[in-house]
């Protein structure tokens, strides 16, 4: 089977909002999630800005129809919201006999739980009090928890490819899709803020203290967010099945891998380049049919020259229209893939390009510059998304219009 992969439902929870139209007017109104953590406990709380969701875990877990009754971590909960926000936005209050899987992208899992309890457990040896939060810690937990819940069980795994992990669990949807294994796929990414991950990011120096300038000359650094996206991929025979309106078609996608430093990218960006060309190569377009692309763009200074290297290289002088939403909603790593995906397909819906927040200065090695302020009516028929990883790990989607 080589039919198109339509997309019927979208479900997103971010610092800017807890469902997709929350997410749109913050979007629309130019409003960032950035400020200092109020429920992650931290010793930066003070000092380093995050793009935290404005809830906490009891109002998560009494937001998400889960019982409670065995524990579940803040990433499960992430995860529950959005992915039950996709699946009822695409209609489908029963799976009926249609093949149905859940594809989740993550890079903490239920770290935030264990680093709560691992001292106590090792000052308390095997104590059943902390053994059970032990089982969440997993990275396929919390998209076993959520599969069940929405009874999507026919294929159920989880990638972690840092940064890349949502795009590529949306990628490895449609290809399961279109060789017929599956007829509809849940897919997307979600992760939460840990002591782990603000620590390790801190430690490579490459975090801002303000918000942060995605393609900025001046930009130093990223703000770390959390947050969970997901789209229902469906074939065309399950579209026309269930008679639900698409609201696009993944037309192209391709995964490629630098393998040049753990943590960095390519200074040439040729690993970006070909993920890019590849994708667009795949979806049968060229560079020219690309209207928007929603950049990866962090705000570190080695990853944004990267990127805009590989995008010049690409399009030549022509470098379609561009932005970073990370300056909205933070870098969400395992979950960025997911939620930008959810902002492709918004572009499309609503014929906009979202603005680069906090842009003023070009970089001096591009010629290229970021949109900064929104666009409406913008001729937004396809979308490149762009999602890059640690060890040189790139994703790239290709969304279009039906």
């Amino acid at each position: 089977m080589n039919g198109k992969v339509f997309i019927t439902g979208l479900g997103i929870i971010s610092s800017i909002g807890k469902n997709v139209e929350e997410n749109l007017e913050s979007l629309l109104e130019g409003r960032t999630g950035t400020a200092f953590p109020v429920y992650l406990d931290t010793i930066h709380k003070e000092v380093i800005p995050v793009s935290e969701v404005k809830f906490s875990e009891q109002e998560l877990l009494d937001r998400s129809g889960l019982s409670g009754k065995r524990p579940v971590t803040r990433t499960t909960l992430l995860g529950m919201l959005a992915a039950r926000e996709a699946f009822e936005n695409a209609g489908l209050n029963t799976l009926r006999k249609l093949r149905t899987g859940f594809i989740s992208g993550t890079s903490v899992g239920g770290m935030r739980k264990t680093e709560t309890y691992y001292k106590e457990y090792l000052k308390a040896g095997a104590n059943p009090d902390f053994d059970k939060y032990i089982d969440t810690h997993d990275c396929g937990e919390s998209s076993q928890t959520v599969a069940d819940a929405l009874s999507a069980n026919d294929f159920v795994t989880t990638i972690s490819t840092a940064c890349s992990s949502a795009a590529n669990a949306i990628m490895l949807g449609a290809r399961l899709i279109r060789s017929g294994m599956l007829d509809r796929v849940i897919a997307g990414g979600v992760d939460s803020l840990t002591r782990f991950t603000l620590n390790g990011f801190n430690t490579l120096m490459i975090l801002d203290k303000e918000p942060c300038k995605p393609f900025d000359e001046n930009r130093k650094g990223l703000n770390l967010g959390e947050a969970a996206g997901y789209i229902v991929l469906e074939s065309e025979e399950a579209a026309r099945e269930g008679r639900r309106d698409s609201l696009g078609v993944l037309n192209g996608y391709a995964n490629t891998n630098d393998a040049f430093h753990q943590t960095a990218s390519s200074p040439d960006g040729y690993g970006a380049f070909l993920a890019m060309q590849k994708a667009i190569q795949k979806a049968g377009m060229n560079p020219s049919d690309i209207d928007y692309i929603n950049i990866h763009g962090t705000g570190t200074a080695n990853n944004d020259l990267s990127e805009g290297k590989a995008m010049e290289r690409l399009f030549q002088q022509v470098v379609p229209r561009f932005s970073s939403t990370k300056a909205f909603t933070g870098h969400t790593l395992g979950a960025s893939g997911g939620i930008e995906a959810v902002f492709s397909l918004l572009s499309i819906r609503e014929n906009i390009i979202f603005p680069n927040l906090n842009f003023t200065t070009g970089m001096s090695e591009l010629s290229c510059r970021p949109v900064t302020s929104l666009e409406k009516n913008a001729g937004v028929k396809t979308v490149l998304s762009n999602s890059f990883g640690f060890g040189g790990n790139n994703a790239a989607l290709v969304f279009s219009a039906v």
